[in-house]
């Protein structure tokens, strides 16, 4: 087994921070990026960049930059596609996605998505609040390559929402804690910045 490489999935279009690259705002003296580099890179074998446009806005990563293969920004799932496309060409069997927003994600995410996989290698990861309402947090999740050529067509026709497709395919789920806040906590505007700060803080 050669490991499981990582997705960082940053092709979105941070409509509700003003536009621009999400991952490269910084909390706690760092880009987002950063953060979350920091925390996968540990779990997997190699690393890769999900994003559109310029790649050389990323170049300081030194990691590979892999766009949608489809037009039109679909969403969440063709940077899935890209990274499984990416990983197929590399050797590898699956890949495992972050958000490239989320800074404090699990640094155990990668083996418990494997311990949950479902019967067809799928898995997402969820968080339960204090008041026992679970959260899938589709974004996190582990991608057998065998399916790419079945999720391309799901994309073709139409698709877009992530848990529609992972459902149809018996995905697992790894069930993470929100306590004392949740770890998928995502940066999606200004004032979500000022939390993650507060966060950073308080670990």
């Amino acid at each position: 087994m050669r490991g499981i490489p990582g997705v960082i999935l940053a092709g979105g279009r941070a409509t509700r921070m003003g536009g621009g690259d999400k991952g490269l705002r910084v909390v706690g003296g760092q880009r987002l990026l950063d953060h979350v580099i920091a925390r996968l890179s540990p779990q997997c074998a190699a690393l890769a960049i999900n994003a559109n446009g310029a790649p050389g806005r990323f170049a300081e990563f030194a990691l590979p930059v892999l766009p949608d293969s489809l037009p039109d920004h679909p969403g969440p799932l063709a940077g899935v596609l890209a990274g499984l496309d990416w990983a197929a060409e590399q050797g590898f069997g699956s890949i495992v996605t972050a958000a490239a927003d989320t800074p404090f994600f699990p640094r155990d995410l990668v083996a418990r998505l494997v311990e949950a996989a479902g019967p067809e290698g799928l898995a997402l990861a969820g968080s339960r609040d204090e008041n026992g309402k679970l959260w899938r947090h589709p974004t996190f999740g582990l991608w057998p390559v065998a399916l790419r050529d079945e999720l391309r067509a799901a994309l073709q026709g139409g698709l877009r929402k992530i848990v529609l497709w992972t459902d149809a395919h018996q995905a697992g789920l790894a069930e993470f804690p929100a306590r004392p806040f949740d770890p998928f906590f995502n940066v999606n505007t200004p004032e979500d910045i000022a939390e993650a700060e507060r966060l950073l803080e308080a670990l």
